[in-house]
């Protein structure tokens, strides 16, 4: 059983990973919490910890991992305080209400060797609800595993957010030589642009800037089951 405050900053940490993928700063879960020191945040987090709530990640300050959530949440709880990254459920069963944003899926995109770069409207689906409406997005099926270890698995459908720059580090939707396209992690230095893939079994791709354009920037995602 944990306390309220225990309960509290679990919830908060697990929104925090899944709307930024960052654990929460002690100073923001102070804040979060209320509290006057940080010195009972870190008493909180040795408690969840030793209840195998969460975990901390060797190696990396601060890192943080939620390893269940407490079953006396209710589902106010979950609904009000997760901002998940992932929208979990069928695509084929989702109906798309009048007052809902839609969005163009505009068919596949590889997540391991390239494909076509990016084709005409094959479906429409619900804009997230935690994303700004104001934004140009598209959808993209996503094929290959060259991304499972960002959370990205083949059958998934990425949201992406339209642009033409995205910062070092970002999983963005690459365009090759004005006809290829691919989901991979961007990295520039100096006039190299690299595209990184998030599973061992793959190498990191080296281009030159003028054969790389930027489509857009990972935003969300569906996931099929």
């Amino acid at each position: 059983m944990l306390t309220k405050k225990q309960k509290n900053l679990l919830l908060f940490i697990n929104k925090k990973l899944r709307s930024s993928g960052v654990s929460p700063s002690y100073e923001e879960m102070k804040q979060s919490l209320n509290l006057k020191s940080k010195s009972g945040i870190h008493r909180l987090i040795s408690a969840l910890e030793e209840r195998g709530f969460i975990k901390r990640l060797a190696h990396k300050a601060r890192a943080l991992e939620v390893i269940k959530l407490p079953e006396t949440a209710s589902a106010n709880d979950i609904y009000n305080n997760f901002s998940p990254s992932v929208i979990k459920g069928g695509l084929d069963e989702v109906k798309i209400s009048s007052d809902e944003t839609e969005v163009p899926v505009l068919g596949k995109i590889a997540a391991g060797t390239p494909v076509e770069a990016i084709q005409n409207e094959v479906s429409r689906i619900p804009l997230p609800s935690n994303l700004e409406k104001n934004g140009d997005y598209f959808g993209l099926k996503v094929q290959g595993d060259s991304m499972i270890e960002a959370g990205i698995n083949e059958g998934d459908t990425v949201i992406i957010r339209r642009t033409d720059t995205a910062d070092n580090g970002k999983i963005v939707v690459a365009l090759i030589d004005e006809h290829e396209a691919m989901l991979k992690r961007i990295r520039k230095k100096g006039k190299v642009v690299a595209l990184e893939s998030a599973n061992k079994n793959y190498e990191t791709k080296i281009f030159g800037p003028d054969r790389v354009k930027v489509q857009g920037v990972l935003v969300s995602l569906y996931r099929n089951f």
